[in-house]
């Protein structure tokens, strides 16, 4: 009885802090977009693509891939607001925090299923954009 008196609270915290830790990677690839390298973002950059940040508030305010276009995942990015920066035809680009964050592919599938047929998935997001030395604001 009295090891399981001291087993039973280790249980307990052992499973109270495993989802925490556990952060799974955001997928390869989301069907019906074509995922970027942070050098083909770039390009896309370059060239004037839109870029939309779906990152939480703080982090856009923290830093952010010059005139991105922020549609937090969680508040604000829905259809309408979509088709506000883009046509459904034209290039767009889906970013967040990188692997660890699984924004940027839910709004991938989100913007996908709405009928968006130009979407580049940028898995990497931010900071290899950052790591890249590519310009911030």
């Amino acid at each position: 009885m009295r090891a399981l008196k001291t087993f039973i609270p280790l249980f307990v915290l052992l499973f109270a802090f495993a989802p925490a830790q556990a952060k799974e990677d955001s997928p390869m690839a989301v069907e019906g977009t074509a995922t970027i390298s942070v050098d083909e973002a770039k390009a896309l950059f370059d060239n004037g693509v839109v870029f939309v940040d779906v990152r939480g508030d703080s982090d856009f305010e923290a830093g952010r891939i010059p005139g991105a276009l922020h549609l937090n995942s969680k508040t604000a990015l829905n259809e309408a607001s979509l088709i506000e920066v883009a046509k459904k035809d034209q290039e767009i680009v889906m970013y967040c925090n990188g692997q660890k964050c699984m924004r940027s592919s839910i709004a991938s599938e989100k913007a996908v299923a709405w009928g968006f047929t130009n979407v580049k998935y940028f898995r990497d997001g931010y900071p290899s954009w950052q790591s890249a030395g590519y310009p911030v604001e």
